[in-house]
């Protein structure tokens, strides 16, 4: 089963996150950018969900991070800034993609489902 990093600071949003893949994918959760960092480095991530306002270090930073040491690994933004200029600013740190929130289920799973099939 593929494993998704959910990088989301909020509670409720993580178990939201949860309840969408719990059926399809395994999860692991970073708390913070840095966090996220660290786990991506760690290997054994398939696709990362990037919240992008996050303490300690921001989604769109932790992206670039990311992307620099591993840039095969596709990175979603998940955000609740659902402007143009915002997905602007994902795709140009790197994102693969751009969701925003409250993101439906179906949607989600699709755009992992495109990134990493099943």
């Amino acid at each position: 089963m593929k494993t998704i990093l959910v990088a989301e600071d909020n509670d409720s949003n993580y178990i939201l996150m949860t309840y969408i893949l719990k059926r399809s994918y395994q999860f692991r959760r970073a708390k913070n950018g840095k966090e996220a960092v660290e786990l991506a480095d760690k290997g054994g991530i398939d696709l990362i969900l990037m919240d992008i306002k996050m303490p300690v270090m921001d989604g769109l930073e932790a992206t670039a991070k990311i992307k620099e040491a591993h840039p095969e690994l596709p990175i979603v933004a998940l955000t609740a800034n659902a402007f143009e200029s915002d997905r602007q600013q994902a795709i140009a740190a790197g994102c693969s993609d751009f969701l925003s929130k409250p993101v439906s289920s179906e949607k989600c799973l699709n755009t992992i489902k495109q990134l990493i099939g099943e």
